[in-house]
C-alpha cells in the first residue's frame, strides 16, 4: 500500500500541474489509436461532534474533533475499458482482513463496457443493495448515512454486471462506473453481482475469504428528476461463520426533485442479522431537503427502525436529524440532481440529531447497530475536487 500512495500522490502533484479544474482533474492522451482519459478526484470531511450521544460518560470533552472521510481517486478511460482506484486514508491498511483487500481500498475494479445495457465490472465495488448506501457519501443530505446503512452489503470483492437507462431516450449519460443513481436517467436499470463474504457489513460476522459468497441483485426505474425507484434484494452465506444462517435482506427505495424540493424514501427488511436464525431487523428512512437561496439547503431525515431476537424484548427506535446545508461558493445556482454535484464541492453541514423511542431502555442483544441513545450534534466542512 506504500507503493500504491506513493504513485497515488506523484500522479496527482503531475495533473494538478498540467490541467484544469472541472469534474476532478483529467488528464488526456492518445496512445497509438486510442484515446485515453484520467480522472483524479478526492474530498475531505472534517468534522465537530458534542452531545450527550458522542461524548460517553468517562470522557471530560466538550467536543470531539475528527473526520469522517478523507479519499483520493483515480478513474481511467480507454476505449471500452474503464478502471477506478479509490483510496481512504481515514482507514486502516495494513492488512487484508475482511474482503480481499484492505480497508483502505474503498473501490479497486475495472469495467468492460459493451453499451449503456451491459457493463461488465470486476473488483472492489459497492454491492448493489442499499439505496442511501450506494449514493456517494460526499453527496449525502445530513452529515452521515445514519444507523439503517447496517443493514447494507457494504463494498464486496466481486463480479458486477450492470445497465442504466435501458428503454429511455437516447443519448443519456452512461459509463460503465456507475454504481447507484448518480444521475437522473429515463429508463430501467440493473445490477447482479457475486462476491465474497460481505464481511465489511456491520450485520455480518465471522466471514473468511473463500468460506462462502454473497449475491444481489436490484432493478431501476427513473424518470428523469421526477422519479428513481429501486429494489434489491441480497444474501450473505454463513453470517455469523460457517455453518450458520444467511443474512436476507430486502431494500426499497425512491428519489424524486421537485424544482427546490427533494424527497427520498427507503426502507430495509433484513433477516437473520449476524448469521442468528429469528434476530430480524427492519427500518424504514423518510428524507427532505428544501433550498430557500442559492447557497442554504434546509434538511430533515428521520431513521425509524424496530429489531426483535429471540427471547429477547424487542427494540423499537429512532433518530431524527434536524439541520442545513450551507454550499460556499457554489459552482452554479441550479437546484437539480445533477447540479447537486457541482454544489457540493464545498460545503458546511450542520446537524442536530434527535434520539427517540427506547432510549432508556435499550435492548442491546436487539440493538440497532450504531443507532443514537442519546441527543447528539454535529458539524462539518467537506472540499471536494
Amino acid at each position: 500500500m506504500k507503493k500504491i500512495t506513493k504513485i497515488a500522490m506523484v500522479a496527482a502533484s503531475a495533473l494538478l500541474l498540467t490541467t484544469q479544474a472541472q469534474a476532478g482533474y483529467t488528464l488526456k492522451k492518445k496512445i497509438g489509436d486510442v484515446n485515453t482519459k484520467m480522472v483524479i478526484f478526492g474530498f475531505s470531511q472534517l468534522e465537530a461532534r458534542g452531545g450527550d450521544g458522542q461524548i460517553k460518560d468517562s470522557q471530560d470533552a466538550s467536543v470531539k474533533f475528527g473526520a469522517q472521510r478523507v479519499r483520493m481517486g483515480f478513474k481511467y478511460i480507454a476505449g471500452p475499458l474503464r478502471g477506478k482506484l479509490f483510496l481512504d486514508f481515514n482507514k486502516p491498511h495494513d492488512k487484508a482482513k475482511d474482503i480481499g483487500v484492505p480497508q483502505m481500498v474503498k473501490d479497486a475494479f475495472v469495467t468492460y463496457f459493451v453499451d449503456n445495457t451491459l457493463a461488465v465490472k470486476l473488483g472492489a465495488i459497492k454491492m448493489p443493495h442499499g439505496m442511501g448506501f450506494t449514493i456517494p457519501g460526499w453527496n449525502l443530505d445530513v452529515v452521515e448515512r445514519g444507523f439503517d446503512k447496517a443493514l447494507a452489503m457494504e463494498r464486496n470483492m466481486g463480479l458486477m454486471l450492470s445497465g442504466r437507462a435501458i428503454g429511455g431516450k437516447s443519448g443519456q449519460k452512461v459509463n460503465g462506473l456507475e454504481m447507484g443513481h448518480e444521475r437522473p436517467w429515463d429508463g430501467f436499470g440493473y445490477d447482479i453481482m457475486i462476491a465474497n463474504q460481505a464481511a465489511r457489513s456491520a450485520a455480518i460476522t465471522g466471514a473468511t475469504v473463500g468460506d462462502a459468497n454473497s449475491y444481489a441483485g436490484r432493478v431501476m426505474y427513473d424518470a428523469g428528476e421526477m422519479l428513481h425507484t429501486e429494489l434489491s434484494y441480497a444474501i450473505s452465506q454463513d453470517a455469523g461463520g460457517t455453518g450458520t444462517e444467511d443474512y436476507k435482506s430486502l431494500n426499497f427505495g425512491v428519489d424524486s426533485h421537485f424544482g427546490e424540493a427533494n424527497v427520498k424514501f427507503e426502507m430495509y427488511r433484513s433477516e437473520n442479522v449476524k448469521g442468528e436464525a429469528g434476530w430480524d431487523i427492519n427500518t424504514y428512512a423518510l428524507t427532505g431537503t428544501y433550498y430557500t437561496t442559492p447557497t442554504l439547503e434546509l434538511a430533515v431525515k428521520h431513521i425509524q427502525g424496530s429489531a426483535s431476537r429471540n427471547g429477547n424484548a424487542d427494540t423499537d427506535i429512532g433518530n431524527t436529524y434536524l439541520g442545513f446545508n450551507y454550499y460556499i461558493a457554489p459552482f452554479d445556482s441550479k437546484m437539480n440532481r445533477s447540479s447537486k454535484r457541482k454544489r457540493n464541492a464545498h460545503r458546511i453541514q450542520v446537524n442536530y440529531v434527535v434520539a427517540s423511542g427506547d432510549t432508556d431502555g435499550i435492548n442491546k442483544k436487539t440493538d440497532l447497530l450504531k443507532a443514537y441513545t442519546e441527543d447528539s450534534w454535529l458539524v462539518q466542512y467537506q472540499y471536494k475536487f
